[in-house]
């Protein structure tokens, strides 16, 4: 069990960011962050990592990819985020093993908190590696935790490794304005609400219509409060909406990317928006995956100086994660 963290945060120091390069496509592989999951029968099982790795093995993109490793977030990375009374509780609960982090969806596995503060470590060493100029687009499979609020587990996610990256971006590299662009099929409500009075937090997330899914957030007359009005466009889809339906609403997704200009895109890619997917009702083809992201990368090329990071966020059914993200990782590459 770790020690109480509060007050353990220290001074972050700006970095001047370096020029990004065109560079082999970074993908984030390896035994601890696979380990983020519950095991069966919880949908969020521990297969997932290696699934979509297979995939991606056989996509023939060896020479446009490189692997990066798992990082490790600290307790100070953790902070920028997330509240200390709450790092302190995943830690306690980890530490004992049972329960559950919220009302039922999210166990507390024994060793979650180092599983989760992976996720985190790793997200952030793939906006260190883009900042850093090592590569310009990375890719983390088991990542994009974006139910997780600042003080509280939700929906499977335990730390906001999203949430943790924005605020990383700008207390390190000293970027303000961020996009966050989510295509799962549950609304990323950790993000919105967390982010929801802050007007340099660009917001773009099309998702299952709430009056159907989980959480039932993100209507589309939620676009920010106070200063941040008008910073946040939720789209909502119904039940059913495939492909084409997908086009239109992306259509308005990026028109609105354009206007705002952001300097870095973090990608919430889940593939739980597809069809077939056990706990969800759209019917995307991975086609949509690889749409969006082709279109990311010509706006970050455009806006960001090439800087994207894609998570992989949910997913449930196995070969539609294998596809889904592997698609993305060749729009990645394919953009140069």
């Amino acid at each position: 069990m770790m020690t109480p963290i509060s007050g353990m945060l220290h001074a972050q120091t700006r970095t001047r960011t370096k020029n990004p390069v065109t560079q082999p496509v970074r993908v984030y592989k390896g035994e601890k962050l696979a380990r983020y999951g519950f095991g069966d029968p919880h949908p969020f099982g521990l297969d997932r990592h290696d699934v979509f790795h297979d995939e991606l093995a056989g996509a023939g993109l060896d020479s446009h990819i490189e692997y990066g490793t798992p990082g490790n977030a600290s307790v100070d990375d953790l902070l920028l985020f997330h509240s200390a009374d709450y790092i302190d509780k995943v830690s306690r609960m980890s530490s004992e093993g049972r329960g559950y982090l919220d009302d039922g969806d999210t166990p507390a596995m024994p060793g979650i908190f180092d599983a989760a503060s992976t996720v985190v470590g790793t997200t952030l060493a793939a906006v260190d590696a883009v900042m850093h100029g090592e590569t310009q687009r990375a890719f983390v499979p088991i990542a994009g935790l974006h139910h997780a609020g600042r003080d509280f587990a939700a929906g499977f996610c335990v730390f906001n490794d999203c949430g943790v990256a924005a605020e990383y971006l700008r207390s390190k590299h000293g970027l303000r304005r961020i996009a966050y662009v989510d295509i799962d099929a549950h609304h990323g409500d950790g993000m919105f609400y967390s982010f929801e009075d802050d007007p340099d937090l660009i917001f773009v997330d099309i998702h299952e219509d709430g009056r159907y899914l989980y959480p039932g957030t993100g209507a589309e007359s939620e676009t920010g409060t106070g200063r941040a009005r008008g910073t946040k466009l939720n789209i909502t889809m119904p039940p059913g909406a495939g492909d084409r339906d997908f086009e239109r609403a992306w259509a308005r997704a990026e028109a609105y990317l354009e206007q705002a200009e952001p300097e870095f895109i973090l990608f919430q890619c889940g593939a739980d928006s597809l069809e077939g997917d056990p706990i969800t009702h759209l019917c995307y083809t991975e086609q949509a995956h690889a749409d969006a992201a082709t279109a990311l990368c010509r706006l970050a090329d455009k806006y960001c100086g090439g800087r994207i990071v894609g998570t992989g966020g949910g997913g449930y059914n196995r070969d539609n994660i294998a596809r889904a993200w592997t698609r993305v990782v060749q729009s990645f590459v394919a953009a140069g």
